[in-house]
């Protein structure tokens, strides 16, 4: 005998990592880079709450704990504003221009290789020449010592 089928629905296993459910780039991040994609959606916010941030700031500068009343407009109009623009939305969004920016960081890494690694065979170039001449400086110091010897052996002594 077949049953009915179950009113509540199977739950559906949720998972806490959002870049799960991103369609566009399902791999999931990394600790550090969803804290590079965090970091990207604090400064969106902030950029769009840029006014109020200012004000708040104009108003507590000087001041210590009497920031909590003499400010509180301020900081209200900070929160709310902070609040409307903190949503999901602009998390996918701060989330898609860190995709979008991958290339452009993946060629800033090539680029400061590359710069490391000119620099490096310079180095070596250099300690090569001056090795080089140090070897040369040497042998002329040893040249000179053993014909200054050579002139001690073949020369007389003017007291014999």
């Amino acid at each position: 005998m077949d049953m009915a089928p179950p009113i509540i629905p199977d739950p559906q296993l949720s998972t806490t990592n959002r870049s799960k459910n991103n369609l566009s780039n399902p791999l999931p991040l990394s600790a550090s880079q969803e804290a590079e994609v965090r970091k990207v959606y604090y400064a969106r916010v902030r950029a769009r709450c840029a006014d109020e941030i200012k004000e708040f700031a104009d108003c507590a500068r000087g001041r210590t704990f009497s920031v909590a009343w003499t400010c509180r407009a301020q900081h209200r109009a900070m929160n709310s504003c902070m609040i409307q623009f903190a949503t999901k939305a602009e998390e996918d969004a701060a989330r898609e221009e860190w995709f979008a920016g991958i290339l452009e960081r993946r060629q800033k890494k090539e680029e400061e290789l590359a710069a490391v690694e000119k620099r490096r065979v310079e180095v070596i170039e250099m300690t090569r020449k001056q090795e080089e001449k140090e070897r040369i400086e040497m042998e002329k110091k040893l040249a000179a010592q053993s014909k200054e010897k050579q002139e001690k052996k073949s020369s007389g002594s003017w007291w014999r």
